[in-house]
C-alpha cells in the first residue's frame, strides 16, 4: 500500500515537473546566444554611431538612418523568416539567417562610405529577421509544454543581460580600437553562433500544418501574447529613452552616470526573468503576467506624482520593481503564444512576436518623444510615465482576458 502511494506521489510530481534531456539543454543555450546577439547587436551599434557618423562626417539625421536600416528589414523579415522555421526547422532557419547577417556585419566592418554602411545593416536586418523566430523556436524545441516557462526564464534573462552589457561593451570598442571594432566582434560572434548552431540545434522535421479552423482558435491567444509582447516594449524601451533624455538634457547628468538608470533596471529584467518562468510553468501565464502589468502600472503611477524627483537615488527603488515587473512578463507572454499553438505554427508565432516587440519599442520611443516634443522638463516626464501606467493597466486588459490561469498544455 504504502509502496503504491509512492508510485503515484512519483509519478504525479514527474506529470507536474516532466523531464528534459541534456540535448534540449544544449539547444537552449544555442538559440540563447543567437537572440543574444541580435540583442547585442542594437546596442553595441547605437553607442558606437557617433564615432561612425563623424568619421563619415554625417549628422545625427544621417546617423539615424543606420538604426532604422537594419530595424525595418528585420521586421520585414520576420514573416518570411517564420515561415522557413516551420517549413524546415530552426536550424536551418537560424544557421541561414546568421550567415547572411555575418556577411552584413563583414560589409559594414569594411564599409567605405555611410551608402554601404547603411546597405551593411539592410543586410545584417534581412539575417535577423531569418534568425529571430528561430532563436524562439528552438529555445523550446526540447521542452514539454509545461517546462517550456523555465527556457524562456533563461533566454529572456540572457536577453535582458544583454541589455546591461551591450553599452559597456560598445564604449569600451568605440574608445579603445574605434568604431569599426564593434562590427568585428559581432562578425566573431556570429561565426560562433553558427558553430553552437550545427553542433546543437537538432533538425526540424516537415510536420502537417494545422486545420484552417483550429489555426483561427490558436490564433486567439497568440495574438493577446503579441499585443502584450508590444505594450511590454513599449513600455521598456519608451523608459529607456525618456529617463536617459531627462537626465541628460535636463538634470544635468552626463552619458555615463545617465547609463545606470536603465542598467539598474535592465539587472532585475534579467533577475527576475528565470523565477517568472518557473512561476508560469506552475500557475500558467495569466498570473505572473497580471502581476507585471500592475506592479508596473503602480511604479509608473508613483513617479507620476509632481512631487516626486525624477533623477538620483529617488530612481533606486522604482527601477528594481519595474525591473521585476518586466521580467515577469517575458517569459509569460512567449509561453502564452507558443504553448497555444500546434509545434508546426511555432516558427510563425514567434515572427508575430518579434513583430509585436519591434512595434511596441518604436511606439514607445516615439510617444516619449511627442511627450517631450517642445523642451525636455520634469513635469513632461510625468505626463509620460502617466501614459506609461495606461500602457500597463491596458495590459492588464489584455493577459486577463487572453492568457491561462493554469499550465495546460497546448493542444
Amino acid at each position: 500500500m504504502a509502496d503504491t502511494e509512492s508510485t503515484q506521489s512519483t509519478l504525479s510530481e514527474g506529470e507536474r515537473r516532466p523531464a528534459v534531456d541534456r540535448a534540449a539543454w544544449r539547444q537552449l543555450a544555442a538559440c540563447t546566444a543567437v537572440a543574444t546577439l541580435l540583442q547585442l547587436d542594437g546596442t553595441i551599434v547605437t553607442v558606437a554611431l557617433p564615432s561612425a557618423g563623424g568619421h563619415f562626417g554625417t549628422t545625427s539625421q544621417g546617423q539615424s538612418w543606420i538604426l532604422t536600416a537594419y530595424f525595418a528589414t528585420y521586421a520585414i523579415g520576420l514573416l518570411p523568416g517564420g515561415r522557413v522555421v516551420d517549413r524546415f526547422g530552426p536550424r536551418l532557419a537560424a544557421v541561414l539567417g546568421l550567415a547572411v547577417f555575418a556577411a552584413g556585419t563583414l560589409m559594414g566592418a569594411l564599409a567605405g562610405s555611410l551608402a554601404m554602411l547603411i546597405a551593411s545593416r539592410v543586410v545584417q536586418g534581412v539575417g535577423a529577421g531569418l534568425a529571430s523566430p528561430a532563436a524562439l523556436t528552438g529555445a523550446v524545441g526540447g521542452f514539454p509544454p509545461k517546462r517550456r516557462g523555465t527556457a524562456l526564464g533563461i533566454w529572456g534573462a540572457a536577453s535582458g543581460l544583454a541589455n546591461l552589457v551591450g553599452p559597456l561593451v560598445g564604449g569600451l570598442l568605440t574608445a579603445g580600437w574605434g568604431w569599426r571594432a564593434n562590427w568585428w566582434t559581432l562578425l566573431v560572434l556570429g561565426l560562433l553562433a553558427i558553430t553552437a548552431t550545427l553542433g546543437w540545434v537538432r533538425l526540424g522535421a516537415t510536420a502537417s500544418s494545422p486545420s484552417a479552423g483550429a489555426e483561427r482558435t490558436a490564433m486567439r491567444t497568440a495574438r493577446a501574447a503579441s499585443v502584450t509582447a508590444a505594450l511590454t516594449f513599449a513600455m521598456m524601451i519608451g523608459t529607456f529613452f525618456a529617463i536617459e533624455q531627462y537626465l541628460q538634457q535636463a538634470a544635468g547628468y552626463g552619458a555615463l552616470p545617465a547609463a545606470a538608470a536603465p542598467m539598474v533596471l535592465a539587472l532585475f529584467i534579467g533577475a527576475a526573468s528565470p523565477v517568472a518562468g518557473r512561476t508560469t510553468d506552475r500557475y500558467g501565464e495569466r498570473g505572473p503576467a497580471l502581476c507585471g502589468f500592475l506592479a508596473a502600472a503602480a511604479v509608473f503611477a508613483v513617479y507620476a506624482l509632481p512631487a516626486l524627483p525624477l533623477h538620483g537615488p529617488a530612481l533606486i527603488p522604482g527601477g528594481v520593481v519595474l525591473g521585476f515587473a518586466l521580467g515577469l512578463l517575458f517569459p509569460s507572454t512567449s509561453r502564452a503564444a507558443l504553448n497555444s499553438v500546434p509545434e508546426t505554427m511555432h516558427g510563425r508565432v514567434s515572427a508575430q512576436l518579434s513583430g509585436g516587440r519591434l512595434v511596441g519599442a518604436a511606439a514607445g520611443v516615439a510617444l516619449a518623444g511627442w511627450a517631450f516634443r517642445q523642451n525636455v522638463t520634469a513635469d513632461r516626464l510625468h505626463w509620460a510615465l502617466v501614459g506609461g501606467a495606461v500602457l500597463a493597466l491596458a495590459g492588464t486588459t489584455v493577459a486577463a482576458t487572453g492568457f491561462r490561469s493554469v499550465s495546460a498544455a497546448p493542444q
